[in-house]
């Protein structure tokens, strides 16, 4: 049988085989060997775009639906809502499944064979802290394969994969740090031996979510004092908009007339009305994704030294300085639960936190100065190693696909 490696990912998928003893990435698309996961509903040509025609489309304002970070909406009630889309009736399943469906077109395509198995990466909690949710995030996946034309799908700890591209660490210990867009997954390990995985909800799109709530939301009417319709006195506008509209899987969900009608009354009980009105604009002209990719770019840029949130789709002139200091004053609480994750691996295991001989940082978030002050302190006796940020987990795949179904 024929099997795919595939890491779908919140951010960016890829996927792979083994080849003479060693894994082949397959070209997703022209010269790329990840596919950023983005679909976007064309309005006008209607049809689904995938990918960096999905982005493409969102940046040139065409008339549509963009949706990014599925992977986040699996195992809730969302993955099973039938929803209008270009005139046809689909769930959150359907549309996974149209992604994954586009992976193994290319993949056969390239290898000129059908890949009728999957080996998936996921996560060691889709949703850390609630089970039942967990359980059911699987089964969604699951059924997302099948219907994406899998015979059968196997699953593997997207760190354990990344554990097995890095090999041994020298007989000692060694900790993937696998911060995605999504989780941040950790796995310890001997050699080949896998000690102990865990991981935590929390992931680059969270640190979105924190500093657009921070730092960007607040230009938007978040925080914003609403007079009080019937007497004297003032009210804080309530909140829940505002945390939906810095979620990237929430986004899509705001563009109703009922929200819009919402807005426009606090516009008009605004103490200040200029941010709700800014807001209006969002909504009308449904810019939410573009300030959200705007957000992401000031978190990398602050990164490196000093970025800027530059809101120039929501005003002209309008942005926010963001510096190091500022970022990591946002995503202290964060990176902390990410570092105590880190150190619960271990004691899964055993072992103290003393013992780890390397860490190996895989996934884009990974880069985070904020991560990596956290392993810093957590494991101080401890080497470091940077795998390649967006396919150290699909190496691993690949290495595995070739036996996942053999018994």
């Amino acid at each position: 049988m024929n099997t795919l490696g595939i890491d779908f990912g919140t951010s960016n998928s890829a996927c792979g085989v083994l080849v003479n003893g060693r894994p082949h990435l397959i070209e997703v698309e022209p010269g790329a060997r990840t596919l950023p996961t983005s679909v976007f509903f064309d309005a006008n040509a209607r049809r689904m775009l995938i990918g960096s025609a999905a982005n493409r489309a969102l940046i040139a304002g065409t008339e549509g639906r963009f949706m990014r970070a599925l992977k986040s909406v699996l195992g809730t009630a969302l993955m099973r809502e039938r929803r209008i889309i270009l005139g046809e009736s689909l769930d959150f399943i359907d549309i996974v499944a149209r992604f994954l469906a586009r992976l193994k077109g290319a993949a056969e395509a390239a290898c000129h064979m059908e890949f009728t198995h999957a080996l998936s990466g996921r996560p060691v909690h889709f949703h850390s802290g609630d089970g039942a949710r967990d359980a059911q995030a699987l089964t969604d996946l699951r059924e997302a394969y099948a219907r994406a034309g899998f015979r059968d799908v196997a699953f593997l700890y997207e760190p354990e994969a990344a554990a097995l591209a890095n090999g041994a660490v020298d007989g000692g210990l060694g900790l993937i740090v696998d911060i995605g867009g999504g989780t941040s997954d950790f796995t310890l390990f001997r050699g080949g031996t896998v000690l102990a995985s865990h991981g935590v909800r929390i992931g680059g799109t969270h640190f979105d979510r924190a500093l657009s709530l921070d730092h960007v939301m607040p230009l938007l009417g978040a925080g914003g004092l609403l007079r009080n319709a019937f007497g004297a006195g003032v009210l804080a506008a309530p909140v829940g908009l505002w945390q939906d509209l810095a979620s990237w899987q929430k986004i899509p969900f705001l563009y109703t007339a009922q929200t819009l009608r919402n807005v426009t009354t606090m516009a008009r009980q605004a103490v200040d009305p200029v941010p709700f009105r800014r807001l209006i604009d969002v909504l009308e002209m449904e810019t939410g994704h573009d300030v959200a990719f705007a957000v992401e770019r000031g978190k990398i840029a602050a990164n490196d030294g000093v970025g800027r949130i530059d809101l120039e789709v929501v005003e002209r002139g309008l942005s926010v300085a963001l510096n190091a200091a500022g970022l990591a004053a946002t995503l202290a609480m964060l990176g902390e639960a990410i570092g105590a994750c880190a150190t619960e691996t271990c004691t899964l295991a055993g072992v103290s936190p003393d013992a780890v001989k390397q860490v190996v940082f895989v996934g884009g978030s990974s880069l985070m100065a904020v991560v990596v002050d956290e392993m810093t302190k957590r494991f101080p006796g401890a080497g470091q190693k940077r795998s390649d940020p967006f396919t150290g987990v699909v190496d691993g795949l690949a290495i595995a696909s070739a036996s996942a179904f053999k018994t």
